[in-house]
C-alpha cells in the first residue's frame, strides 16, 4: 500500500487539469473574445477557429496523458477496484464519463472543423466547403451547446477523482474491503 504511483498519477490528474481548464478558458475566453472583437460573425469564426486548432494538438496530448494515467492508475489499483466496496461504481462511472467526454469533445473538433472550413478566406477551404455545404446556423447553435458539455463532464471527471481520493484513505480502505468481503460472504450462504 505504500507503493507510490506518482508518475502515472501526475499524468492522469494533470491531462484532466488541461482537458477541463482548456475546453472552460476556450468556450468562455476565447470564443467569447472572438465573438467581442471579430466585428462580424464571419471573422469572429475565423477567430475562434484559429484558436481552437492552435489548441487542439495540445488538448490532444493532454487527453492521451489522461488516458494513459487513468490506465496506469487501474492497473495499480486493481485489487481496490476489486475488493473495496464503492470502489468499483466509481471506476464504472469515471469510464462512463471519460468516454461522453471523448465523444463531446470529438463531436465539437467536428462541428468547429465545419465552422472553421465554412468561415476561411483560403481558397482551398472556399472549395472544400462548397462541396460539403452546412447551415451554418444549426451548425454553430449546436457547438454552442456541446462547448459547454466538454467542461461540464470533464468538471465531472474532477469531482469524481476527488471521490477517489477519498476512498484511498486507510480509513475507508479497510471498511470497504471488510464491507465487500462479508457482503460476499452473504450470497455464498
Amino acid at each position: 500500500m505504500s507503493e507510490r504511483n506518482t508518475w502515472i498519477r501526475s499524468l492522469h490528474d494533470l491531462g484532466l487539469a488541461a482537458w477541463f481548464g482548456g475546453s472552460l478558458m476556450g468556450a468562455v475566453g476565447l470564443n467569447g473574445a472572438a465573438k467581442d472583437e471579430g466585428g462580424s460573425e464571419k471573422a469572429g469564426a475565423r477567430i475562434s477557429s484559429s484558436g481552437w486548432a492552435k489548441w487542439t494538438p495540445v488538448n490532444m496530448a493532454a487527453i492521451g496523458a489522461h488516458l494513459f494515467g487513468g490506465g496506469g492508475l487501474l492497473v495499480v489499483n486493481a485489487h481496490r477496484v476489486a475488493n473495496q466496496q464503492g470502489v468499483a461504481a466509481s471506476t464504472t462511472a469515471k469510464t462512463v464519463v471519460t468516454a461522453a467526454a471523448l465523444a463531446a469533445t470529438a463531436y465539437a473538433r467536428v462541428l468547429g472543423k465545419k465552422v472553421e472550413l465554412a468561415s476561411s478566406s483560403d481558397p482551398e477551404d472556399i472549395e472544400k466547403a462548397e462541396q460539403h455545404p452546412i447551415d451554418m446556423g444549426r451548425t454553430r447553435r449546436q457547438l454552442a451547446c456541446v462547448q459547454w458539455v466538454v467542461p461540464a463532464l470533464t468538471g465531472t471527471l474532477v469531482v469524481l477523482n476527488a471521490l477517489h481520493g477519498e476512498q484511498q484513505r486507510p480509513t475507508e480502505q479497510l471498511p470497504g474491503m471488510w464491507e465487500r468481503a462479508r457482503s460476499a460472504t452473504h450470497f455464498m450462504s
